[in-house]
């Protein structure tokens, strides 16, 4: 009789903490990009349609640095590859001082372009290292809970930009946040620094090892390996899914605020709050949807949630007030698990293309850049009705969870 699979092992314990801390960093960044959005459509009169290119930039870099984060990590290993993405990030961050003295939107999507650089690199890094530290039966299981940190993050950045940003007069807005990313530019390099210290096991390719058990399932044993990458059709569904699954994030988090302001009648800065309890949803769905999956299967789960996202998008664009609002909130509830999910289905049984996948996975990521751009031509209309859009990705992502994750053993 097969032994139970075990969440992770104690010698990978410290690996698993410092990881997970990875992921928390980058929800932050991200979520903050949401609140900039709308501070910019105020301070620098730009347009919703133009604020989405915020989310260009920061998602665009995702898609120019995937494949790149990917052969740097497969060169000098998972250490250099985080030591890379937090530089760039720190980087990216002190770069908002210059922007915000000029008061150039163009320069803070430079800014933002090359912390997004960071950013790409670090999930880049992360996500096969995370599935990589235990059995591959509850990889699954392991994205999750490094994900459930990703959500604390998004909790944190909106309450962040809401006391930075819209705390206090409108006039002094860009000096706020130059004061902000200093801040983080500052605890990022500290990071870095403290992680030229960590022991990280020095392997490459840790996905090649094959643990003492019988199971090939423990395993991320190649079924078909002569087989080329983009030939693994689970991998090919897992890219889409996650290139549909990221533009309905960026489009959903970009006008959440917009959608406060204009529909409930919420100041910004009470509209940001509420942000926070919408991030807190996604860190709720997450620690919930961990749980489920020793139950449920990870790609049910998958299609089940994504239903439920199609129903409250449908609910969300008839502007009934509170009804609607709360619907945009459960919003990040069902979308709490979708991309770790997707990227943990996506890589399974790749063997040695795993580090591969993985970036191609990450460019995904791009769908964040594109999408904000066509909800916000919508927006400028009728954000409510902006919101039917996201039902197309959602259909795309209950189809991968219910047919196309399969891994072919042919």
């Amino acid at each position: 009789m097969l032994q139970k699979a075990k969440f992770t092992e104690k010698k990978f314990l410290i690996t698993m903490i410092f990881v997970t801390s990875l992921f928390m960093f980058w929800g932050v960044a991200i979520s903050l990009g949401d609140v900039l959005n709308r501070h910019f459509q105020a301070v620098l009169n730009v347009s919703k349609a133009q604020s989405g290119l915020v989310q260009f930039s920061i998602f665009g870099a995702y898609f120019i640095m995937g494949i790149p984060a990917g052969l740097f990590m497969k060169r000098f290993g998972y250490k250099n590859g985080v030591l890379l993405g937090l530089s760039l990030f720190a980087l990216g961050a002190f770069l908002f001082v210059p922007a915000a003295n000029t008061q150039s939107f163009s320069f803070f999507r430079i800014a933002l372009f090359i912390l997004g650089c960071g950013l790409s690199t670090l999930e880049t890094v992360a996500h096969p290292f995370v599935a990589s530290l235990g059995d591959q039966r509850t990889s699954d299981q392991r994205i999750n809970f490094a994900q459930s940190f990703n959500a604390l993050g998004t909790i944190v950045g909106p309450a962040i930009g809401s006391l930075f940003i819209f705390g206090g007069s409108e006039g002094v807005g860009l000096d706020k946040i130059k004061t902000l990313y200093i801040i983080i530019g500052t605890v990022i390099l500290l990071v870095a620094l403290s992680f030229t210290f960590v022991k990280v096991p020095e392997t490459t390719d840790p996905h090649a090892v094959v643990p003492d058990t019988n199971d090939p399932e423990a395993l991320n044993v190649d079924f078909a390996p002569s087989k080329k990458l983009y030939q693994h059709r689970h991998f090919v569904w897992a890219a889409i899914a996650q290139l549909f699954n990221v533009a309905a994030q960026g489009g959903t988090w970009a006008f959440f605020i917009n959608y406060g302001h204009e529909k409930m009648g919420f100041t910004d800065a009470v509209a940001a709050g509420y942000m926070t309890i919408f991030m807190f949803m996604m860190l709720a769905g997450r620690f919930i949807g961990t749980l489920l999956m020793r139950f449920i299967a990870p790609n049910k789960l998958l299609a089940a949630f994504a239903l439920g996202n199609i129903v409250m998008c449908l609910i969300v664009a008839q502007s009934m007030g509170w009804v609607s609002y709360i619907a945009l909130i459960m919003i990040n509830f069902f979308f709490s698990i979708m991309f770790p999910t997707i990227f943990s289905l996506g890589l399974k049984h790749l063997g040695k293309q795993t580090q591969q996948a993985s970036s191609f996975i990450s460019m995904g990521v791009v769908g964040g850049a594109i999408f904000p751009l066509i909800m916000g031509s919508v927006a400028n209309h009728d954000v409510a009705k902006a919101y039917y859009l996201p039902i197309i990705c959602y259909t795309v992502i209950f189809l991968f969870g219910a047919y196309f994750y399969k891994v072919k053993h042919d």
